[in-house]
């Protein structure tokens, strides 16, 4: 058996539903294949930043993962059966006009992937389960993906989401550079506890025998706890419901039948590495497939997000809108850079070099640099081309919900703009604080593509996109 798709998105995690999610807003036929027989059942990547709940809220989810989680509780240490003082967790920061969005939002990450698959179906989109990529080959028209039931795909594209240990990046042959962060394994699970409220993440420090700490954090919008706790190098890690049970009671006051259910576990050893290349030819490496991060800060699953936001609108202009194929060498540029910026952030964090604050939140990333950015304005003001798009109002309009949708935007604060092609939404007033003065072409996913004081050199910008 055969089938034929636009794209084909092998792993059905947070970055290949993400990235199904919107190609199917753009009309772009894609098929997503996941080896297992169902979602990821595990909290893991609980932590969402700023930044991706600006993509969820353009990519349609936004209300849901809202309603599915809430804020991080603050941190109380706990010694010998008492608690010792609270820790707070993350830097605070304020809700502003221009960032909507201040801290991070706790969802377990099989709720995310819940909500994402949903979103994927009312798009009418689709999920085959139970599929394992097993080899692939390409020419100069398509990628033809084989399976262990002995069916292919053929495919225009292909992105492999699918994890650190990625089928598709080891056919491909692409080497990943990295480090051991902390030798220590660490178990983490998915548990149901009495015994601890659900307003603090709990804390048990290491007792100075040996043992590593022990972290039980109420997941938000669930009856659930995660449990985490870190061993010494080289000892085995039981991730059995009695090893979770046991390894609770030796680290804390409570007892192993407090511990009433243990749902999901695994074990792990915090590493950080970087594909040599996210991709070749017609496929493409996203999320843990090229790189992986300690789960420090919260930066895996959201770099995964914004790989996957920013191929979609890439894949879709050179499948829909005619532009060159070139463009899709962008995403390697810009992605890449960005992914070895959070890997450096993880591991600083995770060593306790840096605190969980500004740079966590990621809403400062950009593509200055990229060879797709275009600042033409003699004097630059505060907000420049390759930079996010801030949120605002402007002339009564809420720029987000401008934003919002798979199409370009053109803000004009004090300048004339012509108008543009259905594919470019055009929003006008005198004045707004945080964009200055001139005209900002923001791409589909949010950033500033091109800037000028007029609109010379806009529409041969515009072409290169496909939008001319």
């Amino acid at each position: 058996m055969s089938e034929r798709t636009d794209v084909l998105i092998v792993g059905a995690g947070p970055t290949g539903l993400a990235l199904a999610v919107d190609l199917a807003r753009r009309g772009v036929d894609a098929l997503v294949v996941e080896r297992a027989e169902g979602l990821f059942p595990g909290s893991r990547g609980k932590g969402i930043q700023p930044r991706t709940m600006e993509v969820f809220d353009d990519l349609g989810v936004l209300d849901a993962i809202r309603a599915a989680g809430g804020g991080y509780p603050v941190g109380m240490i706990w010694q010998g059966g008492e608690r010792a003082g609270e820790h707070q967790m993350f830097d605070p920061a304020e809700v502003t006009e221009d960032s909507p969005y201040n801290g991070p939002w706790m969802v377990p990450q099989w709720r995310t992937q819940e909500i994402l698959f949903a979103r994927l179906e009312e798009l009418g989109g689709k999920v085959a389960f139970g599929r394992e990529v097993v080899g692939l080959t390409q020419d100069e028209a398509a990628v033809t993906v084989a399976f262990a039931a002995g069916e292919t795909v053929r495919a225009q594209y292909v992105v492999a989401a699918d994890g650190g240990r990625s089928a598709v990046r080891r056919a491909l042959g692409i080497g990943m550079t990295g480090e051991t962060v902390d030798p220590n394994p660490i178990l983490v699970a998915d548990v149901r506890i009495t015994g601890l409220d659900r307003d603090n993440w709990h804390i048990f420090p290491p007792r100075g025998d040996g043992e590593g700490f022990l972290a039980v954090c109420p997941l938000a919008g669930t009856e659930d706890f995660q449990v985490v706790a870190q061993f010494a190098e080289g000892a085995p890690v039981d991730v059995s419901p009695a090893g979770v049970r046991e390894v609770v009671a030796a680290r804390s006051h409570l007892r192993p039948e407090d511990v009433t259910e243990v749902r999901w576990a695994s074990d792990f050893r915090a590493r950080a590495a970087l594909a040599d290349r996210f991709g070749q030819g017609r496929v493409f490496l996203a999320g843990d497939a090229a790189h992986i991060h300690s789960p420090a800060g919260g930066q895996g699953l959201n770099t995964s997000v914004q790989d996957a936001y920013n191929l979609g609108w890439k894949l879709g202009a050179v499948l829909r809108d005619g532009a060159d194929a070139a463009l899709l060498d962008t995403y390697e540029e810009e992605r890449r850079a960005v992914a070895a910026d959070m890997l450096g952030l993880s591991t600083s964090v995770h060593r306790g070099e840096v605190r969980r604050g500004e740079a966590t939140r990621q809403l400062a990333l950009g593509y200055r640099e990229s060879t797709l950015t275009r600042e033409s304005r003699a004097t630059p003001g505060p907000l420049r081309a390759g930079d996010r798009a801030p949120d605002g109002t402007l002339a009564g309009v809420r720029l987000f919900d401008a934003f919002r949708g798979p199409h370009w935007t053109l803000v004009a604060v004090g300048v004339e703009a012509p108008e543009l092609s259905a594919s470019v939404s055009v929003v006008r007033g005198a004045a707004q604080e945080s964009y200055g003065t001139g005209l900002f072409l923001v791409r589909p996913d949010g950033y500033v593509g091109w800037a000028g004081d007029q609109v010379t050199g806009l529409m041969d910008y515009l072409g290169r996109v496909g939008l001319r």
